[in-house]
């Protein structure tokens, strides 16, 4: 499922009206054609959270309140923090995700300058396989898409959200109108997103990137080596 923030609107028919950038399309998860302690590293994935990687309908706990996850990726460290009343459902999510292992050498496959930074497909076409379907329910867009906030991507259709998540760079609160409801911020490490490689661009045809389906099927794999400047998430911890 290409879970892609902006570059679905072609394959979905999504507005390519701007969104904070002129030339790019709305986030927006595209899919497939067809068929912890912060002062130690982040462990890796028990048996249990292994299993819900593989199987999305074990990854079903409710995060608490408010939680913090620290990225450790190519570029640094950069802390995110979660208040689920922003996004219930979205907030639960992520929790699980981060809780399963998921965000494990994941990465930044698309990054717009002044736009936005997203990520979330992942970089095992069995475990990108295994969400592909996984949709959750659409929350009410109580926060606004302002720098530093932390949004799932979806389509143009309800309900559509699974893996993919973007991080605003800029100002993108017509997001708002569109349904991108923010969970989290961007509370540390605000340097390290703005650092990440943004050479790329957008994907094909618009542009440099990787082609979503392409992940989807060869995962790390293709990117790697044909986009071997492109930065990545190493891990992600509950703090």
């Amino acid at each position: 499922m290409r879970t892609l923030l902006i570059s679905l609107a072609l394959t979905l028919g999504l507005a390519t009206a701007a969104c904070g950038s002129k030339a790019s399309p709305p986030p927006g998860n595209t899919p497939a054609a067809t068929p912890a302690d912060p002062a130690k590293p982040a462990a890796a994935p028990t048996a249990s959270n292994t299993e819900a990687l593989l199987d999305p309908s074990k990854a079903t706990e409710t995060a608490p309140a408010s939680f913090k996850v620290k990225f450790t990726t190519t570029k640094g460290d950069f802390v995110v923090e979660v208040t689920r009343d922003w996004s219930p459902t979205g907030a639960d999510r992520f929790y699980n995700l981060v809780k399963a292992g998921f965000f494990t050498d994941i990465a930044f496959f698309r990054n717009i300058e002044g736009f936005m930074v997203q990520f979330g497909i992942s970089g095992d076409p069995k475990v990108s396989a295994a969400w592909k379907t996984a949709q959750i329910k659409d929350d009410p867009v109580k926060a606004s898409n302002t720098p530093g906030m932390v949004t799932f991507a979806k389509t143009g259709a309800p309900n559509s959200r699974t893996t993919q998540i973007f991080i605003n760079h800029g100002n993108n609160s017509n997001l708002d109108s569109m349904g991108f409801a923010p969970f989290g911020k961007v509370v540390e490490g605000q340097s390290v997103v703005s650092a990440l490689y943004n050479g790329y661009g957008e994907g094909a045809p618009r542009g440099r990137g990787p082609d979503q389906g392409r992940i989807q099927a060869e995962g790390n794999t293709y990117l790697k080596k044909d986009f071997p400047e492109m930065d990545f998430i190493k891990s992600a911890a509950i703090l």
